[in-house]
């Protein structure tokens, strides 16, 4: 189970300090799929980062009595200087497994070839990402972390991510982050809607899009006499 418990995050900035998560509440049972939606700026990266450890909350807390993955194709820890695979090796060290049991898997499907064992600072982003994708994929977790990019490359690149993540681990947690409405009603079983720094949760996926979309246009509205009354909000 992963808990989060009045969680606050907040930023220094030159115009003073934002605060991006306002008391948020969260549970995420094993083998549950839950979908986060929000705005661009909504604060959802900053959670999926707190859920993972990559960063820690101004204040709250957050139980992890199961493993969590870092986000998914997360190319931002590697080591420019070193190469992809002593990358793999590097993370396969931290997190206490066999590098050798898994080279074969990374170097098949990533497909990078000979590039494997070329430093990583001169890979692609597309390069990267697959190294990344890969390596997520070599470590085994009981809850994988997406946040909006889950495949990188051609269709067929596409498929093989769909199928290690969806298909294979379908008995793994999944926390989503992503506009894609279609992805999220087809691999969750619940969602989220992050609005303002506060978490909202709904009794299904049907209600949650409802709300998100309705939050989506009114942002866009220009906020007049006629159209800024008080709308209700659910319960967190």
């Amino acid at each position: 189970m992963i808990l989060l418990r009045d969680i606050r995050k907040v930023y220094p900035t030159r115009g003073g300090v934002t605060e991006v998560l306002r008391g948020v509440d969260l549970k995420v049972g094993m083998g549950e799929k839950l979908g986060i939606l929000g705005r661009n700026g909504s604060g959802k990266s900053t959670l999926i980062r707190l859920i993972s450890g990559a960063e820690r909350p101004s204040s709250g807390d957050i139980v992890r009595s199961m493993t969590v993955s870092w986000p998914l194709a997360f190319a931002g820890g590697f080591q420019g200087s070193l190469t992809g695979l002593d990358n793999l090796k590097f993370i396969c060290r931290l997190y206490g497994v066999s590098a050798r049991d898994r080279i074969g898997f990374v170097e098949e499907f990533t497909e990078l070839g000979k590039y494997l064992r070329e430093p990583v600072k001169h890979y692609s982003s597309g390069m990267r990402a697959r190294l990344a994708f890969a390596t997520s994929m070599a470590i085994e977790f009981d809850c994988f972390l997406v946040d909006e990019v889950i495949a990188v490359g051609d269709s067929r690149f596409h498929e093989k991510c769909r199928r290690e993540l969806f298909e294979r681990r379908s008995d793994r947690a999944l926390v989503l982050v992503s506009h894609d409405s279609r992805l999220i009603m087809e691999h969750c079983s619940r969602a989220v809607v992050l609005e303002q720094g506060l978490l909202h949760s709904f009794s299904d996926l049907e209600q949650a899009f409802e709300s998100y979309e309705t939050d989506s246009v009114l942002a866009d509205v220009p906020n007049t006499s006629a159209n800024s009354q008080h709308i209700p909000r659910p319960m967190s």
